[in-house]
């Protein structure tokens, strides 16, 4: 599908959720069915072999950085068993203390990581998430990363159910005064059980949705990092490294493969990135485009920063696409608990 059909059909799938519309279909009824029977034998395999143990990573870090009478940055995410870390044996290597370990050091504060991601999750689960966050008298998070859209896509929620629940979820965040980063929908089709033709199709499903996330979250106030096949040339060269023995979660190495593209993002929201760097820099090809345009984009090249820019423009709201440097991060130490 070129960049300009998966625009089309992501802005017809964000409008029907900002709307109220039906479902619009990501693929043929008879590929779905076919993607979900091999998806299900996926799901087999991975059951034979996960445990679906998660480590518990809430606490403080960077802890060394610590400044009598300044309270800690507060990061949350939310989402599905990839937001949560489920694949990896420690909880230094889950893609929240990733990020919390590399936030505290660029911004040198200590960061409170609060995860209430459930495995399994799909989009309708997150206003169940977004309450926890938000109730019970908790400061609210400086800033939350949320990863979900993979279940979505396997067990057939239509596009624009799915959306609608994302954004709503991040304007609820924004509107109580949080920032919000989504990795959209990974690239199932970088999965080993699922099989060719099946692969082509279920990148296609992924690509379509994240496309839409993009547009539904930025419209809201939000910024998305594409997840894509960020995996894929790693993947395809050491499979054994960069996915968990599941051959469905990623490894500790794949999370940190994530964790790098998305802690830019994270510190760009808080403005904690140099000035000179939020300039668009044409030689990495980056620039203002059309919200749609700007979605498809992302969601053809992982690891591809989205966020709002201009509120209209002859083709509707505009967006600035950024290819952000990534930065290496190390498995972060123990939290210390939160007080």
């Amino acid at each position: 599908m070129t960049s300009m059909s998966r625009a089309r059909v992501a802005r017809r799938i964000a409008a029907g959720a900002a709307y109220g519309g039906g479902g619009v279909g990501l693929v043929g009824a008879a590929a779905v069915g076919l993607l979900l029977a091999e998806v299900r034998l996926a799901r087999r395999h991975v059951g034979n072999h996960s445990g679906g143990r998660v480590p518990v990573a809430d606490g403080i870090y960077g802890h060394t950085y610590d400044v009598p009478g300044e309270p800690p940055l507060r990061l949350t995410m939310l989402g599905d068993s990839t937001a949560a870390g489920q694949g990896v044996h420690r909880s230094g290597q889950t893609p929240g203390a990733l990020l919390a370990s590399g936030l505290a050091a660029v911004a040198e504060r200590p960061v409170e990581l609060r995860n209430v991601a459930q495995p399994g999750a799909r989009s309708d689960d997150l206003d169940r998430q977004v309450a926890l966050v938000l109730s019970g008298g908790s400061p609210v998070p400086d800033i939350c990363v949320i990863m979900v859209g993979a279940n979505d896509v396997t067990h057939r929620m239509p596009p624009t159910r799915s959306v609608r629940h994302l954004s709503a979820a991040v304007r609820r965040l924004r509107t109580a005064g949080a920032e919000v980063v989504v990795g959209t929908c990974p690239d199932l089709g970088t999965i080993e059980p699922v099989q060719q033709p099946l692969r082509w199709l279920a990148r296609r499903a992924s690509r379509q949705l994240a496309a839409a996330q993009t547009i539904g979250v930025v419209e809201q106030g939000g910024r998305t990092v594409s997840l894509g096949d960020l995996l894929g040339p790693e993947f395809e060269a050491n499979p054994r490294e960069l996915f968990g023995p599941d051959n469905y979660h990623p490894s500790a190495e794949g999370y940190a493969t994530a964790a790098m593209a998305v802690l830019p993002t994270v510190c760009a929201a808080l403005g904690l990135w140099p000035a000179e760097e939020e300039r668009p820099d044409v030689s990495r090809r980056e620039g203002f485009l059309p919200v749609a345009r700007a979605a498809a984009e992302a969601a053809s090249e992982a690891g591809t920063e989205v966020t709002a820019a201009m509120p209209t423009g002859p083709r509707g709201p505009w967006a600035l696409l950024k290819r952000r440097r990534r930065r290496r991060v190390p498995e972060a130490e123990p939290a210390r608990p939160s007080l």
